[in-house]
């Protein structure tokens, strides 16, 4: 669980506190689509119209922030989860999943990177999307392995940090749309124990 939490989360708001929380939301949400995650926080905050120090009560750093404005879509993505696990074909319910986890790793330049670097340390806020998504994905991959479609030894962990990779490298090539599943139908073909043609 992480350390890191957000006033929101610690206690209740006022009222007026929790018009100005709503407000940093609203502004990151829109400053990170525009400008990525290293958009400036006091811009932010100036465009919430509040000041700086109101930010920081809410959200302690970037990263609180950060997985504040990314809850909403995790939330969507762990819901994407539930409906694939009474799909009757595992291999292709795994797919569709680590599909829309890509899509939504490219929703804001620089989130695939803080998705990555949140794999490796739970204390980060971050990792309040990283282990939910993980755990949902730990699921559809165990029942993809039990119908033989993927192959054992394939660990959760690696599964995400290769679907974290392709989101970063799709980042990194604007002008190629297709990359992400060029990519991602490579990775899958090397996962497989036996051919799945939902990856092609």
């Amino acid at each position: 669980m992480a350390t890191e939490i957000t006033q929101a989360s610690a206690r209740p708001m006022r009222a007026d506190a929790r018009r100005n929380y709503e407000r940093l939301l609203a502004e990151a949400r829109t400053a990170f689509t525009e400008h990525g995650t290293d958009a400036s926080l006091e811009d932010i905050a100036r465009r919430a119209g509040v000041g700086i120090g109101t930010l920081y009560r809410h959200f302690p750093n970037r990263t609180a922030l950060m997985s504040a404005v990314f809850q909403g879509e995790v939330d969507g993505l762990l819901a994407r989860s539930r409906e694939l696990l009474a799909s009757p074909e595992p291999c292709r319910a795994l797919v569709d999943w680590l599909r829309a986890c890509v899509a939504h790793a490219s929703t804001y330049r620089g989130l695939s990177r803080a998705l990555l670097a949140a794999q490796s340390d739970e204390a980060s806020a971050m990792s309040r999307c990283s282990l939910p998504l993980r755990e949902a994905g730990s699921v559809l991959l165990a029942r993809a392995q039990a119908v033989g479609a993927v192959r054992p030894e394939v660990g959760i962990t690696d599964v995400m940090q290769l679907t974290n990779a392709i989101s970063l490298a799709a980042e990194q090539s604007p002008d190629d749309p297709e990359l992400p599943d060029r990519l991602l139908t490579l990775t899958l073909r090397g996962l497989q124990a036996v051919p799945c043609p939902d990856a092609g």
